[in-house]
């Protein structure tokens, strides 16, 4: 099962976007299904909603997990979920995890807003920091560090879950980025439901960095695309706002309607959001 991953029809054609290019070649997907397979890779995980349905997340701390806003909001009422139902397993492949924790508070993007009408905007500041209820330390297991806007036609890679391959992770070692708007990026990688959070990499002195976060797939000119959002100076903010209280879903705000009927599944139809 995954959770409903946003699917937006985009209407307005390349002239929204730029032209986007020729198709360069992308790698297929790969099953990250060994240890030796998924090594450095384990700082990815999967957020599962007490079964009902999951997201992808990349730890960017030992106590911090970045993911896509709308991970963490009820499909059908648009209040945000109940973290106790909410568990993080870091470097889930075949039934078990490098670690499971749960989740104590979260913060979304202040300009973020679920039930919002405009689909693009929503895309924009689709972002989530989660704070785990106790830290990872293990050896091996690095938070990933960060870096800037890509530059079109850049190579990335995406590692992510999704409805079909939700039992291990899967990399995209070679996708591009097709074009961006501010804090939007369109990428060729390959995404599914079930991806919505997966951390978007640049590489950098042989390390990867994220640079972007998967919030939803999209078709334009009959073309299957990716957006993301861009990262920048936003884990910083998140960050603040975590410190500060602000905007706290969890241990410090009031309570939340739990996350239960109306979830939606793998095999629910996608919505079609038209900006």
């Amino acid at each position: 099962m995954a959770r409903v991953f946003r699917n937006i029809l985009l209407m307005c054609g390349l002239v929204f976007w730029g032209a986007i290019g020729a198709r360069a070649e992308e790698s297929p997907l790969r099953e990250l299904a060994t240890g030796d397979e998924s090594r450095g890779w384990e700082g990815v995980g999967r957020i599962d909603m007490s079964g009902t349905g999951f997201c992808t997340g990349a730890l960017v701390a030992p106590d911090l997990v970045l993911t896509a806003a709308h991970c963490l909001f009820d499909d059908i009422s648009g209040l945000p979920i109940d973290l106790s139902d909410v568990e993080f397993r870091a470097g889930w492949r075949n039934g078990r995890a490098t670690a499971y924790r749960g989740v104590r508070r979260a913060v979304v993007h202040p300009d973020y807003d679920y039930k919002g009408a405009d689909g693009m905007a929503r895309v924009a500041h689709d972002l989530a920091l989660l704070q785990l209820d106790r830290e990872i330390r293990l050896p091996g297991l690095v938070p990933f560090a960060t870096s800037g806007r890509p530059r079109k036609g850049q190579e990335v890679e995406v590692v992510s879950y999704a409805q079909d391959r939700s039992e291990a992770p899967s990399l995209q070692k070679v996708c591009h980025v097709l074009a961006g708007r501010p804090r939007i990026l369109m990428l060729s990688c390959s995404v599914d439901f079930g991806s919505s959070g997966a951390p978007v990499f640049r590489v950098e002195g042989g390390a990867p960095r994220i640079v972007s976060v998967v919030s939803a797939k999209a078709e334009m000119a009959n073309r299957k695309v990716a957006l993301s959002v861009l990262l920048g100076d936003q884990l910083d903010l998140l960050r603040a706002r975590l410190d500060a209280g602000e905007g706290v879903i969890g241990a410090e705000a009031a309570p939340m309607r739990r996350f239960g009927a109306g979830t939606a599944r793998a095999q629910g139809g996608a919505k079609f959001l038209r900006p």
